[in-house]
């Protein structure tokens, strides 16, 4: 399987608290990025991950950095270019939890399966390509078009299972991780986590 991990986002919620970016954010001595990496080969030995940024120094061992075409709004950081049968996309901002990963590599659902908890998207797995550009395409059409006010995972999702935009409702083809498994957006979230 290959693996993307997204880490070409603008943070300008975390606004380089510490003065570090939120992807470098260590927790027990490793970054998210190193964790992630490390998990993910642990639980995958022959996976292939793919870090997408334009910061050099998300240059991580076991992974190779790529630098996206293409990242005007929030949707582009599933790099459209990279988009194939069998990939998977993960959050470059997020700790994951060792149980979450075994889930996120070993389950697939159907042509598009989502993880997460009821408040936020952790990875999405992707076994049919052309069925997932579909749904980025018509949401990505649909928020340049002033028709729903976001452009993230949830609306793809919501795309997919035909529910209502701006619904966090999980009907089918959704998996839910441990909630150890938890993403970083601005300070408050680093300094209320007890991991």
């Amino acid at each position: 399987m290959k693996y993307v991990v997204m880490a070409d986002g603008k943070g300008t919620r975390w606004a380089n608290y510490q003065g570090i970016p939120k992807h470098l954010i260590e927790i027990n001595g490793e970054s998210l990025l190193e964790r992630i990496v490390r998990l993910l080969k642990k639980y995958d030995r022959e996976c292939e991950i793919i870090i997408t940024s334009h910061d050099s120094r998300y240059e991580i061992e076991g992974a190779k950095r790529y630098e996206p075409r293409n990242n005007n709004i929030e949707i582009d950081r599933f790099t459209y270019e990279l988009i194939e049968d069998d990939i998977c996309f993960l959050y470059g901002d997020t700790y994951y939890s060792e149980e979450a990963i075994i889930t996120i590599v070993n389950e697939s659902l159907g042509d598009i399966t989502f993880f997460g908890t009821s408040k936020s998207i952790v990875a999405i797995k992707v076994n049919n390509s052309e069925v997932f550009k579909y749904h980025i395409d018509k949401v990505k059409e649909l928020y340049l078009n002033g028709k729903i006010q976001e452009c993230i995972g949830w609306q793809v999702y919501q795309s997919y299972e035909d529910i209502p935009f701006g619904t966090k409702k999980i009907v089918n083809d959704f998996v839910i991780v441990d909630k150890t498994t938890r993403d970083f957006n601005s300070p408050v979230d680093l300094e209320e986590i007890s991991i």
